[in-house]
């Protein structure tokens, strides 16, 4: 009996111990908001309405999701190598940089080669950030997690200097670059969504999310359906034994940080190519730290990413509509309603695991 119990758990773990985690989250989240005198339920509510309860509510959630899906997948790619990739702030920032030199400079092409090429070079600056930690990890022993969170501040350095003195728009104040081709516009989703009668009303949602998505089911594929991603998790699991396989783990922490980093880099793609429409400061918006959270929610697999940057993306539209609905909820609550959920959802993704294991594996 408890070994059919043990069973059903291990079925179970990896949608049930999210769930319990954002359970938890919200627990806390609700009696934060009782303690100031405020109904935890109405604002559940007001969070849930603003994020599904219209057509543009939810066209937000989505867009807001879709940045969250490129950085959840940029850092589960380089957790499946061993790899903890703090960088994607930083990566989706010049990558940034790859789309909008295509926005502004090649915008004179057919459309639909000015999306593809925002793609490919949204992507190659990306990796291309990203290679450097990553070669200093593999051949010369630096530590990831710190070349990676250094290498966010000279990104920021660089596209504050490059904002400031060479990209900005002659004779304006505000550190932003001209307005893109309209080439260089990715398409709304409006038209698709009409078909099924929602009504995105202003919201930016674009042709990002599928996108992001087709990534997503790519990426999945890639890491189970084909000898690379085998391979690459044999490098990140054990790395003595993928020595002994013939596998050179430093060879696959290379591959994976490029394929981290041009994820990472295709965010511009949504914000700036299908948001923005011109280069500015900051950009990512924190999409980058809040991507390591999707991917640990999401058990860093593609589809429960998915999920993840979904209720992410929830939690930034309703808590935006939650400060203006309930004006004692201030924003500064809401950044802590969300950090919490990053607490439990993330940082403390095992709390439940001990118990729950002996709840299901306990003789009856």
């Amino acid at each position: 009996m408890s070994q059919s119990r043990s069973a059903l758990y291990l079925r179970l773990e990896p949608f049930l111990l999210p769930v319990l985690n954002l359970g938890l989250a919200l627990l806390v989240s609700g009696l934060i908001i009782f303690s100031i005198g405020e109904n935890p339920l109405k604002a559940l509510q007001v969070i849930f309405q603003g994020s599904f309860g219209s057509g543009e509510g939810l066209g937000y959630t989505l867009f807001y999701s879709t940045n969250y899906i490129f950085t959840g997948l940029a850092v589960a790619v380089a957790y499946h190598a061993g790899l903890f990739n703090i960088g994607c702030e930083g990566q989706a920032y010049v990558g940034g940089l790859g789309v909008s030199f295509v926005g502004l400079y090649l915008g004179g092409l057919p459309a639909w080669c000015v999306i593809i090429l925002g793609i490919l070079t949204g992507a190659l600056f990306g990796a291309a950030w990203a290679y450097v930690p990553a070669w200093l990890q593999a051949r010369k022993g630096s530590h990831i997690v710190i070349t990676t969170i250094m290498f966010n501040f000279i990104g920021s350095a660089l596209m504050t200097w490059l904002l400031v003195v060479v990209l900005i728009k002659p004779g304006q104040q505000a550190p932003e670059s001209r307005e893109f081709s309209n080439h260089a516009f990715l398409p709304s989703l409006k038209g698709l969504f009409s078909y099924a009668g929602i009504n995105l009303g202003q919201s930016p949602l674009n042709l990002a999310l599928l996108i992001s998505l087709t990534a997503a089911v790519a990426i999945w594929f890639l890491l189970w359906r084909t000898r690379f991603g085998y391979q690459l998790r044999v490098a990140g699991t054990s790395p003595a034994a993928a020595r002994y396989a013939g596998i050179s783990p430093e060879n696959f922490m290379l591959k994976a940080m490029l394929l981290s980093g041009a994820l990472a880099g295709c965010l511009g793609l949504n914000e700036l190519m299908g948001s923005q429409h011109r280069l500015t400061l900051d950009f990512p918006a924190g999409a980058g730290f809040i991507g390591i959270a999707v991917a640990l929610m999401g058990r860093n697999n593609p589809i429960g990413i998915c999920f993840s940057a979904l209720l992410f993306g929830a939690l930034v539209q309703g808590g935006g509509e939650l400060a203006f609905e309930m004006p004692h909820i201030s924003h500064a609550l809401v950044i802590v309603i969300q950090g919490l959920v990053i607490l439990f959802c993330g940082a403390l993704d095992q709390l439940l695991k001990k118990p729950l294991r002996r709840i299901f594996t306990t003789t009856v």
